[in-house]
């Protein structure tokens, strides 16, 4: 099954999403863990990282639930007053079972057309498919109208430099 209205689901989260987001959320830590060498705590469970940041700003970091055939398959996180009113992705994840269906591609789409404007969009270089995934939606959306820049992670000289794409939506 490919990537449709019909079988992907997109809506803002609500308090109730929380656990739902928790676990996903240990499932992208994971992802990231890869390349970040980043391992669980004593209980096993990864960091929550910044996810309490978006919940307590959730007017400018609205998070969205990712739907596949009605199962949770991901989330994200939406910067919408992102340094001086542009726009970023916080955090995107798609669970691993729909990758390649279009699912991420789709909902990318879905979340910047929401939010027309000027866009920010970082990644890490080594985190598998995301530079490939990125460029496409930013093509996909804007042609050759975008461009790229590496920026250092503000307080963390061990993390290789974020990749940023930048463009514009009508």
């Amino acid at each position: 099954m490919e990537a449709t209205a019909a079988t992907v689901g997109l809506r803002e989260l609500t308090d109730d999403d929380a656990p739902v987001i928790d676990r996903l959320w240990q499932l992208y830590v994971h992802d990231l863990s890869q390349s970040r060498g980043s391992m669980p705590n004593e209980h096993g469970l990864f960091k929550l990282g910044h996810l309490q940041w978006f919940r307590d700003d959730a007017v400018n970091w609205p998070g969205f639930l990712i739907t596949y055939d009605g199962a949770p398959a991901g989330f994200a996180f939406v910067g919408t007053n992102w340094e001086g009113g542009k726009r970023t992705i916080g955090e995107f994840f798609v669970v691993r079972a729909v990758r390649r269906r279009g699912v991420g591609e789709f909902v990318a789409r879905v979340l910047i057309d929401r939010y027309p404007g000027a866009w920010e969009i970082a990644f890490q270089d080594d985190n598998p498919g995301a530079p490939e995934f990125w460029k496409r939606v930013a093509s996909d959306m804007v042609g050759a109208a975008w461009r790229e820049e590496w920026r250092p992670v503000p307080d963390k000289p061990h993390i290789p430099p974020d990749h940023w794409l930048l463009f514009e939506t009508a």
